[in-house]
């Protein structure tokens, strides 16, 4: 059984499991920096704002993430020292230009509408429902009229197969600007609506 909680609401440990989390999910994309979990988590458990997420649990265990705010909210907030300070000067320098370009800009959204950001799922529980349990629990209890996911990767077909799946449509497409380093053509924005 999957249950979502917001993540504060693990306990003493909820800004540690949502790092965990993030790293294992995310941290593929941040190996030009570090494929050290250990230093990732330590670089982004400071970066990441609690506050904003919910977890699913399986069996009581982080096993999902999602963050969701009203767009001007960051769920990730950058900051350059603590990226020097765990991968030196030139990474840490590029690694938070990087992060701070790509994901820390806010969204003028309208009254009603909520960001779901950051939907990660724990590698060992992968293909068992966890990030569909999540979306579906918050688009039912947070109350909103209109959900918004940015900036997914084109390259991501799992995500973009289960965002289509729960019935967001893509109402954008931005071209990245350095795809023959990333292997990123576009980010697609996609939204759904309460009928």
């Amino acid at each position: 059984m999957i249950e979502v909680i917001p993540a504060r609401d693990f306990g003493p440990g909820h800004r540690r499991a949502v790092t965990q989390v993030y790293v294992d999910a995310f941290g593929a994309d941040f190996t030009y920096f570090s494929k050290d979990p250990t230093r990732l988590a330590a670089l982004f458990e400071p970066m990441l704002a609690p506050e904003h997420f919910h977890l699913a649990l399986v069996d009581g265990h982080p096993a999902g993430i999602t963050a969701l705010t009203d767009g001007r909210q960051q769920s990730v907030r950058p900051d350059r020292r603590q990226f020097v300070r765990h991968l030196g000067w030139v990474k840490g320098t590029i690694g938070a230009a990087v992060l701070r370009r790509e994901f820390g800009r806010t969204l003028d959204l309208p009254a009603g509408t909520a960001s779901l950001e950051y939907v990660g799922t724990a590698s060992a529980h992968q293909g068992k429902g966890v990030a569909t349990a999540l979306l579906t629990h918050l688009m039912r209890v947070s109350g909103h009229r209109r959900y918004v996911l940015e900036y997914i990767a084109d390259t991501n077909a799992a995500a973009l197969g289960l965002y289509r799946k729960l019935g967001f449509v893509e109402y954008r497409r931005v071209p990245v600007r350095y795809t023959r380093f990333s292997g990123i053509n576009h980010y697609v924005s996609m939204e759904w609506e309460r009928p």
